[in-house]
């Protein structure tokens, strides 16, 4: 590590950099959901086109090598946050047109496989910039200021695009030119992340293109990676594991927005856009924090075989929350916050053992690159159930659909049975 390296504090990058990872998959995932509710996309195309977007996160271990081989980490974390800002700022030119829809999820699609280009590479920054003591310290930093850009993309954002909304009026073209607006303010924010970055970033020594350090034949380490995968014990299983422990929840979360937003007599709870940014960006996405970081201290003490059915139990049992308000369609701002507080604190919870399991069988040879794998299949779980959840809604209606929803629960405790854990894996040594 260079004496430049070494006198940067971490936190004068850290803090900024995850907040910049997070920022482009929230506003792909979440806040687009919420905008093409706004402007009368239907349920059934929202779901299937913005589903479709998982598919960079589902096939970056493909590419995740290539990174690796060619330039630095350095460059390819700077080069992405420039294509990331002007992908947000050709959003925001290309929603007053005509064909908003097709052109917005064109570039929500490049967005996409930008921000996941720029996970490997921040990634990748991070474990090469810091000693691994470092790397343990601020592991909490890193997940602390991704979720408050989480709170910003889908909390504060929605809600600054909801008082948008009302001083441009409720017309759609009013509605396009609030979130056209909106977007141009989260693309100037994002271009100043590039340009400090640009100059803040450290320059490690060690963040060196493998291909110039002379490393073996490219084509048979890169088969060799995923031969080893492939082949480990129980693998079948595994990828059960990974597919289907979040089947129900994958329907679930395509829903929650239009469910939130859709008037009473479509089945809906009827609230604007500011609310939605509150209940569900904001609380919810708090809840949802606080249920991870409690997951991650209990697994800590007991280990994840003692913690994994009561995770998958306290995961699924709060979905039960979305029966309720779509049987009761309750009017109480307060009572539908607590819902999905409840909900998200349960799912945040339960989601530490995936992320653990995750974390313990890509231990060995080629950590780095089966985690990725892992990540894979984790995202392509979520995007095939979520496809078609905007069409089954539409089919039998918002109260039926959460029913369905808890039905899709079974295929995650079934896998939970299936799977085997070193009791002592993840405990912390007395």
């Amino acid at each position: 590590m260079s004496s430049a390296t070494a006198s940067r504090s971490p936190w004068s990058w850290i803090p900024t950099l995850y907040f910049a990872q997070g920022i482009p998959y929230v506003m792909v995932m979440s806040v687009s959901v919420v905008m093409y509710k706004r402007l009368g996309i239907s349920n059934t195309d929202i779901a299937l086109y913005t589903s479709w977007l998982y598919l960079p996160w589902v096939i970056k271990p493909l590419w995740s090598p290539f990174i690796d081989m060619f330039k630095t980490k350095r460059f390819w974390v700077v080069s992405m946050q420039f294509f990331i800002g002007a992908a947000l700022a050709c959003v925001a030119l290309t929603l007053p047109a005509p064909a908003f829809f097709q052109y917005t999820i064109a570039v929500f699609w490049l967005m996409a496989f930008a921000s996941s280009t720029h996970d490997i590479a921040a990634d990748g920054f991070y474990m090469l910039s810091l000693e691994q003591s470092q790397q343990a310290a601020f592991v909490g930093v890193r997940s602390t200021f991704y979720r408050i850009a989480m709170i910003s993309g889908q909390g504060a954002l929605v809600v600054l695009a909801g008082q948008l909304e009302e001083h441009y009026g409720g017309a759609l073209e009013g509605l396009k030119t609030a979130w056209s607006v909106t977007f141009w303010i989260i693309a100037t924010v994002f271009i100043a992340f590039f340009v400090y970055h640009k100059f803040i970033l450290p320059r490690p020594v060690a963040d060196k293109p493998t291909l110039a350090s002379g490393s073996g034949s490219v084509l048979s380490e890169f088969v060799r990676t995923f031969r080893l995968f492939f082949a480990k014990k129980e693998i079948v299983v595994i990828l059960f594991f990974l597919l289907f422990y979040r089947f129900a929840e994958a329907q679930l979360v395509k829903l929650v927005s239009p469910f939130l937003l859709d008037p009473r007599e479509a089945g809906g709870l009827g609230l604007t856009t500011s609310e939605v940014g509150i209940v569900y960006g904001t609380v919810g996405i708090i809840a949802l924090t606080a249920g991870g970081l409690l997951g991650g201290y209990l697994i800590s003490l007991k280990g994840l075989r003692w913690w994994l059915w009561p995770m998958a139990i306290i995961m699924h049992s709060p979905d039960l929350a979305f029966v309720y308000l779509s049987q009761v369609q309750p009017e109480n701002f307060l009572l539908i916050n607590a819902a999905v507080a409840l909900e998200q604190f349960g799912y945040g919870f339960g989601f530490t053992a995936y992320m653990m399991y995750m974390i313990m069988i890509s231990e060995g040879e080629h950590k780095t690159a089966h985690y990725a794998i892992c990540t894979g299949f984790m995202a392509l779980g979520m995007m095939l159930p979520g496809m078609l959840s905007g069409w089954l809604q539409e089919q039998i209606g918002y109260a039926h659909f959460f029913l369905w929803v808890m039905l899709s629960t079974l295929p995650g405790f079934a896998v939970v049975a299936l799977v085997k854990v070193d009791p002592e894996f993840a405990k912390k040594k007395s």
